[in-house]
């Protein structure tokens, strides 16, 4: 351990010495080389999480155009007619275009919001601070992370303006819709822009991935071993860990993709006939199932790509305004490599419909359903953690505590779909919309939330407005319960998903006044999001400036730097660690840092103890 801990020192001292040599070049960087073109990792995490943010805006946005179709068929809104032009004409929206806002909104807040906008700013924000590095192992690496990423989202927002419309063949792409430019409007130039955009976006997070992990394994500070890293290093570690593996098995099902639509091979595609040319196709022997075998084996680690880092903020967040140390760390960490290595074992369960083999449905039915063990051990911690704690109800722990909630009510009907045999009933109906968005979704946008508030301080020198963060977190937690909740019991029913029109139903019209009920909620719910946009900003340039370095009596490192930290993150030597970081109510102190040595506390006890019988005497 002592080779262990030279080393990381030698590495950060050479980083050090690096940053000292460029000691007066920060002041003289252009606005382009501090603001555009940073290597800084702290500027990065704020470019992925404003330009995250403008992609939730989006995203959401796709909802509330299609929940208002499916909230008031039949009825027109002239504004869709405005927005979407020839698409939404007489203020109805397309039939083909609906598909094509499904795919987009699912594409959108699955890549560029919950793992772009989450990861890639917390990520990039939290790792050096909290294992003491000056920057990224590579902050050039770092900085191409951000604007290949940055291009996908160009491609991508530019396919929302081609004639034949965006992509339309569902956030998945599956084929032959995906493969045959033919088969509708948006499988032609809409899809490729769709696949050339999250190949850049795979190129994006790999450059990240391999970035991070270098960082956390390569870069901790003089002291700062494995298991004195802050549990949201770790869920991120696990997290690019996941991406590194997963993403290029999406890219390679990406490209042959792309091969089969314009190269006239047959990976997916055969015994296929088109009805709008009257033939039959060429392709034979390819087989569709393989390409969701590719997708999903990305897929699934997906989910906790996204839901990784949440775990990690809430971790933190509660610890820190519960005034006690994480319950469990040692489990914390182990159930998190659990979940990382499962998550690689059960991607076949989404593919339960297939036609499967029984048997071999039955073994990733155990697989799924072990996962839900480590899952259970972080939700125990989380409320041993809460228990008799002295609760801070700041909006980051209140967001927190949301995640929790948000986790436990969409992972205990993720035991339901894990089951091949209820699967097979419930696949594509509500059902699955209301378990993967409250168990992802909406409880990854909380923990994005919690990490918001609960860091705002550090990354813009600023409190955000505490009344609006309330109302934020009441009306959000709230409204996502009154959305996705009811859904349950419509997909029990059987109602299908992605459907346009349900009115002609007869067996649905039961849910005409749930389904407007729902619409109303998410007006309602995207209206406070807006408010949040505007906290946002409006505190970034007018917020309560932070006047003390450690606001939140935190223990980890992000708090001994300076409140507007430099390039560099500290002045001068990096402070050295001597503890781990929940170092909560001990020896009657509220809090004490890792960067006190070890012993320290109990001199200080003592030294206090001795004034009280001074004073008593």
């Amino acid at each position: 351990m002592a080779n262990e801990e030279e080393v990381h020192h030698a590495a950060t001292a050479s980083t050090i010495t690096t940053h000292e040599e460029k000691g007066h070049a920060e002041h003289t960087q252009s606005f382009w080389t501090k603001y555009v073109f940073s290597q800084d990792h702290k500027m990065i995490a704020r470019q992925f999480l404003i330009t995250g943010m403008i992609w939730a805006i989006i995203g959401a946005g796709f909802s509330v155009l299609f929940r208002l179709q499916l909230g008031y068929p039949g009825e027109k809104f002239p504004i869709l007619e405005t927005l979407l032009g020839h698409w939404g004409e007489g203020g109805v929206i397309h039939p083909e275009f609906y598909y094509a806002l499904v795919t987009m909104h699912g594409t959108i807040m699955i890549f560029f919001v919950l793992t772009a906008g989450l990861s890639g700013t917390f990520a990039n924000f939290l790792i050096p601070l909290q294992c003491g590095a000056r920057d990224m192992a590579s902050p050039f690496l770092n900085m191409l992370s951000y604007w290949f990423f940055f291009a996908a989202s160009i491609v991508m927002v530019s396919s929302l303006f081609l004639q034949t419309g965006p992509a339309s063949g569902g956030w998945t792409a599956y084929p032959p819709l995906s493969a045959l430019g033919d088969a509708m409007p948006g499988s032609r130039q809409g899809m490729d822009y769709w696949l050339i955009a999250l190949a850049l976006f795979v190129v994006s997070t790999l450059l990240g991935g391999i970035n991070y992990i270098s960082t956390i394994l390569n870069l901790r500070t003089k002291g700062m071993t494995m298991t004195r890293l802050p549990l949201t290093v770790w869920a991120l570690f696990f997290t690019a860990t996941l991406g590194v593996l997963s993403f290029p098995v999406l890219l390679s099902g990406f490209i042959l993709l792309l091969f089969d639509r314009h190269a006239g091979t047959s990976f997916y595609l055969t015994d296929i006939f088109l009805s709008s040319t009257n033939k039959a196709l060429i392709n034979e022997g390819g087989n569709v199932i393989l390409y969701q075998h590719l997708f999903w084996f990305l897929g699934h680690p997906e989910v906790y790509i996204i839901i990784l880092p949440a775990m990690g903020i809430a971790s933190e967040v509660i610890s820190i305004n519960s005034r006690k140390p994480i319950f469990g760390y040692s489990a914390m960490v182990a159930s998190l490599f659990a979940i990382a290595v499962l998550s690689f074992l059960v991607w076949a369960h989404h593919m339960f419909v297939t036609g499967m083999n029984p048997f071999l449905g039955s073994v990733f039915v155990l697989l799924t359903l072990l996962i839900a063990i480590p899952s259970a051990i972080k939700v125990f911690n989380w409320l041993a953690t809460l228990w008799r704690g002295n609760i801070r109800f700041t909006p980051g722990m209140l967001f927190a505590i949301g995640f929790v909630s948000m986790f436990i009510s969409g992972g205990l009907t993720g035991i339901w779909v894990g089951n091949s045999t209820i699967d097979l009933h419930v696949h594509d109906t509500y059902f699955i919309i209301a378990h993967f968005h409250l168990v992802m979704g909406v409880a990854a946008m909380f923990g994005m939330f919690a990490g918001i508030y609960h860091w705002f301080p550090k990354i813009y020198g600023r409190f955000m407005n505490t009344t609006l963060a309330y109302i934020h977190f009441w009306v959000t937690f709230a409204g996502a319960y009154c959305i996705f909740w009811p859904m349950h019991y419509m997909g029990l029913a059987g109602m299908p998903r992605r459907y346009l029109d349900y009115s002609n139903w007869q067996s649905f019209n039961q849910f005409e006044g749930l389904n407007r009920f729902i619409t109303i909620a998410t007006l309602i719910v995207f209206a406070v999001q807006l408010l949040f946009v505007f906290n946002f900003f409006y505190s970034i340039i007018k917020g309560r400036r932070v006047k003390t370095q450690n606001p939140w009596e935190a223990t980890t490192l992000e708090w001994t730097t300076p409140i507007t930290a430099p390039h560099g993150n500290w002045v001068g030597e990096i402070p050295q660690v001597y503890r781990w970081p929940y170092d909560y109510d001990k020896d009657d102190r509220s809090f004490i840092p890792q960067t006190e040595p070890v012993g320290q506390e109990t001199e200080a006890a003592v030294s206090r103890n001795d004034v009280d019988l001074t004073t008593l005497k």
